[in-house]
């Protein structure tokens, strides 16, 4: 009986969208334990959900909008990554976060002289409430069609904010391609963090150059890892690192550094954002992490 409601309990921990002041999915806050050191600095699983979540006040405070490269920008709050994809057919956003930071969002993009209701499609990294709880209300505002991967399905059902009912207008697979004005993202199915974890990549022009971005999703490792998760897991890690990779984004800018980066930023100066070197520092730590839980 014990072992059965430690399942359920990893079960509802996987599909109960994100707390929202930090604390793990499931509304507790994790262990500060086990600890790795990963490129001569130490994280327990405590310090990596701080540094993802910050305070109520990170994840809905707007983080200044800026281009990330060729015609990816960012839309997000301090600490809740959304992008925008820009085309001349209308755009995609990835991630809505939570449906209180519609609003901010939408200034975000406007700010940088896009038009908020030409967003055309929305995509998530995955189904918790802090990256796909403003998927309806988005949809309502924009008219946009939401895609998500099938593993997701049953997950996003359960983030309803309102009684809303989360809309899916396309079922993604693994390798399917999204395609709007020129642009093409190509969805991988990373489960482990969630069933239907995705991350996404493309290809974009810049300068005369072309970039391989891979918008990363989580690769958290839960407190406690089934059998099933494992082999997601074990799955995943050797598939992301085999991506082309020039510039890595992530669901939450503290895992590519985002505010260090942008500080950077300046006219004429190396683009801070083209991060070959450090494209899979965050999947370090996260396989270090997730072996180091599995092997207690």
């Amino acid at each position: 009986m014990c072992g059965m409601l430690a399942i359920i309990n990893i079960i509802i921990a996987l599909l109960v969208p994100a707390a929202p002041f930090g604390f793990a999915q499931g509304g507790q806050a994790p262990a500060d334990r086990p600890a790795v050191t990963v490129r001569g600095q130490t994280y327990t699983p405590a310090s990596i959900l701080a540094r993802n979540m910050g305070s109520a006040e990170d994840q809905e405070t707007a983080f200044p909008p800026h281009k990330i490269v060729g015609n990816i920008y960012y839309v997000g709050t301090r600490t809740l990554s959304s992008f925008l994809v820009a085309t001349p057919a209308g755009h995609i956003l990835v991630d809505t976060t939570y449906e209180r930071n519609a609003p901010v969002i939408r200034k975000s993009v406007e700010q940088l002289g896009f038009k908020f209701s030409d967003i055309r499609i929305i995509l998530g990294n995955h189904a918790h409430g802090d990256h796909q709880e403003g998927d309806a209300l988005v949809k309502q505002m924009t008219g946009a069609q939401v895609m998500a991967m099938a593993e997701d399905i049953p997950a996003l059902a359960a983030i309803m904010p309102g009684g809303k009912t989360h809309p899916v207008d396309r079922i993604l697979h693994d390798g399917d391609t999204i395609a709007l004005g020129g642009a093409t993202l190509v969805a991988h199915l990373t489960a482990g963090h969630t069933r239907g974890a995705t991350t996404f990549t493309m290809k974009v022009q810049d300068a005369g150059r072309t970039y391989d971005v891979v918008l990363f999703s989580s690769l958290r490792s839960p407190a406690q890892v089934t059998p099933s998760i494992a082999a997601e897991f074990d799955r995943t890690f050797p598939l992301v690192r085999k991506l082309p990779c020039d510039v890595p984004l992530g669901d939450h800018p503290g895992e590519y550094g985002m505010q260090a980066k942008h500080a950077t930023l300046a006219a004429g100066a190396p683009n801070p954002f083209v991060d070959k070197a450090n494209c899979f520092a965050e999947v370090d730590i996260q396989e270090a992490m997730y072996h180091a839980i599995i092997g207690r």
